[in-house]
């Protein structure tokens, strides 16, 4: 056929459209909240066609719509209008937006165009075949539609009866949206509305509570600026252990590393420090399994560095609270962290160094568990009126940190994690002698920044077992603390 040969028609009084309607559909659905129970009253609504109901009391909602009749009547023009060889040709006295479209005789649509001000359209890219259309033009609200005859020489002819019929269909898709109290707004772009759905909506988050340094329980994860970067670690090797050589502001230091082989840029892990003792190593702490809790993160969770002491008969002292806090920064820099799940553990002098960071270092810390430490080191930092989360553990048999220092260390922490100190009040039970251990939880310090106390008959280790036992308690009851934030 050729498509050329459309004859030049001025459109001035016109039929124009009086109902505008869309093609039949039933839409179901039941709207669930992520425990599977009904949400009730929620608003479900077709955006584009200004559809809406609420779902009834066991969470089911029903939008259906009848096929309508596209009618034409006689009516005034929205502007100028002509068709020229198969081109519409339109003019108006503003620069409104123009939407042109062109149905068949069954109502498809062919073609949904939209242009501004004054223009023109190309229609025969939209009509492949000889046969009656309707062409509908909207300027603003001002709506006008012709009926035009495409035949075997795409001769155009205008001038319908009023109330010509033809069944319209200008497509079956839509954005559904559901409201509801307590709940994101969930919207779903739908290409069928003859369908059925099942829907679950998300609870909104309440507000995350705002304090003056530290977080609430089971805080949303607060990522660094590492997340999203492809940093990677020059690693040596000891055996199959991986370490770098930091470089810092006093030198070089050994840093031993264990990211999770499922490491993901984007995902905020936690981070665990463990403080070699006097005489061991940071070697020592990533052979241990950093006393045993990256044997426990089997999802994991964590990243795990144990930076080398200064030397290994005195390995804590001042300047290494700077190299925790370079080491801490180059490490959120680079990685993928929570910064509010920051956690350092250690035995001994290690749980003296990490006992120490607890005094000064709450704003960037979550908690500590220390292992045989005692209220005393090499240098120790002044106390900030600050709260930390704190985990001890006391061989009741030590004669290296003994029972009474640790619990001095201990009741610092009290008097810093309640008010006015009350908590240092507190009776805590302790494990018998010769007994399974005992771990006691704090119940008057702040929810905040909970307390345990973990005793057993038992000299200066870190790894106690209960009789019988070939397995440490203490990982374990650490992971679980840790697991409190």
């Amino acid at each position: 056929m050729n498509h050329a040969l459309w004859t030049g028609v001025s459109v001035g009084f016109i039929m124009v459209l009086s109902v505008v309607t869309t093609n039949a559909f039933t839409l179901t659905g039941k709207v669930s909240d992520d425990s599977s129970k009904a949400v009730i009253g929620a608003d479900v609504s077709l955006v584009q066609k200004g559809l809406s109901v609420k779902t009834d009391t066991s969470g089911a909602f029903t939008i259906h719509q009848d096929e309508e009749l596209l009618v034409l009547a006689s009516g005034t023009s929205v502007g100028f209008l002509s068709v020229n060889n198969g081109i519409l040709s339109f003019s108006q006295g503003q620069n409104s937006p123009v939407q042109v479209q062109i149905f068949d005789i069954f109502g498809n649509r062919l073609l949904n165009e939209t242009v501004y001000g004054s223009g023109t359209v190309d229609m025969k890219s939209s009509v492949k075949a000889q046969g009656k259309y309707f062409a509908r033009v909207r300027v603003g609200s001002a709506l006008q539609t012709f009926q035009f005859v495409a035949d075997g020489s795409f001769n155009t002819a205008f001038g319908a009866k009023s109330g010509a019929k033809a069944l319209l269909k200008v497509g079956d898709s839509d954005n559904l949206r559901i409201v509801a109290d307590g709940f994101d707004t969930l919207n779903v772009k739908l290409d069928n509305l003859d369908t059925t759905l099942a829907l679950t909506l998300k609870k909104t988050a309440p507000p995350q509570p705002q304090y003056e340094y530290g977080w609430g329980l089971k805080n949303d994860p607060v990522p660094t600026r590492g997340c999203g970067k492809d940093t990677r670690f020059d690693y040596k090797y000891r055996g199959d252990k991986p370490y770098i050589d930091f470089r810092w502001s006093k030198g070089v230091r050994t840093v031993r590393i264990d990211m999770p082989k499922s490491y993901d840029k984007n995902k905020p892990y936690k981070l665990i420090f463990g403080m070699q003792c006097m005489g061991g190593s940071a070697s020592a702490v990533q052979d241990e399994g950093y006393h045993g809790l990256k044997w426990i993160d089997k999802n994991e969770t964590a990243i795990f560095v144990a930076p080398e002491g200064n030397g290994n008969q005195l390995p804590w002292g001042q300047d290494d609270y700077l190299l925790f806090d370079e080491l801490l920064a180059y490490l959120e820099g680079n990685f993928c962290i929570d910064s509010s799940r920051v956690f350092s553990t250690g035995f001994s002098y290690g749980a003296m160094f990490s006992n120490g960071l607890s005094w000064n270092h709450q704003d960037v810390l979550r908690a500590v568990a220390v292992y045989e430490t005692a209220e005393r080191n090499i240098w120790l930092p002044q106390r900030k009126k600050m709260g930390i989360g704190w985990m001890g553990v006391l061989g009741l048999d030590d004669g290296m940190c003994t029972p009474e220092m640790g619990r001095n260390a201990r009741d610092i922490i009290l008097t810093l994690n309640s008010e006015g100190g009350k908590a240092k009040n507190e009776r805590a039970e302790e494990a018998q002698r010769n007994a399974p251990h005992k771990c006691y939880d704090y119940t008057t310090v702040e929810e905040r920044f909970p307390v345990r106390w973990c005793t057993q008959s038992g000299g200066h280790i870190w790894d106690h077992k209960d009789p019988g036992q070939q397995q440490s308690w203490v990982p374990q009851a650490t992971w679980e603390f840790f697991e409190k934030f």
